[in-house]
């Protein structure tokens, strides 16, 4: 089984910065992709950023220029910068893997439990 675990959710002052963390552990062959979605009270869960394999990103554009994700893959874990941060950033930030456990076999997505930013002054 795989598991995905989020830390560094915190409440934060308007402009302030917070680095989430996804920790993936299990059987796991490869990760194809990594990211992290968020979800505020009332809306839909969105798209924050993702990261491939080779490297390449993309973000939201409500979060360009403020959020970077980067990825450690010799610990299997993607990080979230988080600078400049907005009341608009309230959310739950969850962390997604598309990933193989084995060499043969589907790739399939994953969901970490959720952490929660607070950004209010």
């Amino acid at each position: 089984q795989v598991q995905l675990v989020e830390s560094g959710g915190d409440s934060v002052q308007p402009g302030g910065s917070l680095r989430l963390s996804c920790a993936a552990s299990g059987t796991i062959f490869r990760i194809d992709v990594r990211g992290w979605y968020r979800q505020a009270p009332g809306k839909e869960r969105e798209l924050v950023a993702t990261i491939i394999s080779g490297g390449n990103t993309n973000y939201a554009d409500s979060v360009k220029g403020r959020f970077t994700i980067s990825g450690d893959n010799a610990k299997n874990t993607v990080y979230l910068q988080m600078n400049s941060l907005k009341p608009e950033d309230t959310a739950v930030y969850y962390c997604y893997a598309n990933l193989r456990q084995f060499s043969t076999g589907p790739s399939r997505n994953y969901w970490g439990q959720g952490t929660q930013v607070t950004v209010s002054s």
